[in-house]
């Protein structure tokens, strides 16, 4: 029961004190496509599942470390709606502040609900976020809900470029391979870390994002949920 919003601070400071740059998704790819990469690097990535709001308090950690993330958001969530006053407004200053704005996909869920074809959802989606934020996503994250339906399952027989997309958060092609290129680390069990090394599960690493920062990898793929940190205590309001 540790993972307070001053604890996920410890984590950047920690990666930043080892000597990691802070990058996008879309700023790794397109340093990998033009051959730049150098130096370590964090890439930093934040899956919104259950709440815009809980984003508030991350921002303001990265606003004070100087740096930025890849925010992926939820169209059709039950539990949130991104196009609300408050959420909206949330997005609009995750553009301010600079960080980047991506799609987590849900296609499959959608197609299999509405009886549409899973690459029109997509277009669609993609095109209603970068209409309503007057951005232009870049790239996009699979979800995983509780349909029981993959929405990887997608990217089978598509590729990113297919939907003028630099990348998915997990996909294999060339151009960005990510997941298989580094060291991932999640806080996705809640209340410990899993690690990933070069696309294969770690199950007796819970070592933190910045412990593993410590061992010096080129590249940690990071991702964090809003919904696991809190103030005092995981039942706290949102707000």
């Amino acid at each position: 029961m540790m993972f307070t919003y001053d604890y996920l601070k410890q984590q950047y400071l920690a990666a930043l004190a080892n000597g990691y740059r802070v990058v996008t998704c879309a700023e790794y790819s397109e340093m990998k496509s033009s051959g730049t990469i150098s130096g370590k690097l964090l890439v930093n990535r934040v899956d919104i599942d259950f709440s815009l709001i809980k984003t508030g308090p991350i921002m303001a950690i990265m606003k004070e470390l100087d740096i930025r993330g890849t925010f992926f958001v939820r169209l059709h969530a039950p539990e949130y709606n991104p196009f609300s006053f408050e959420n909206y407004r949330m997005l609009k200053r995750m553009g301010t502040e600079g960080h980047e704005i991506g799609y987590h996909s849900e296609v499959v869920d959608g197609a299999n609900i509405w009886g549409e074809d899973p690459a029109d959802c997509l277009r669609r989606d993609v095109a209603v976020l970068s209409l309503m934020l007057d951005i232009q996503v870049k790239g996009v994250a699979s979800h995983g809900g509780r349909t029981g339906l993959n929405n990887l399952d997608f990217w089978r027989d598509h590729r990113p470029s297919d939907f003028g997309l630099l990348y998915e958060a997990y996909d294999r092609e060339t151009a960005f391979n990510l997941f298989e290129e580094s060291l991932y680390v999640s806080d996705s069990e809640w209340t410990s870390w899993k690690c990933y090394q070069h696309g294969r599960l770690r199950p007796a690493d819970r070592r933190s994002l910045g412990e593993h920062s410590s061992d010096g990898h080129p590249v940690i793929y990071s991702l964090i949920h809003p919904d696991t940190y809190y103030t005092k205590h995981c039942y706290e309001s949102d707000r």
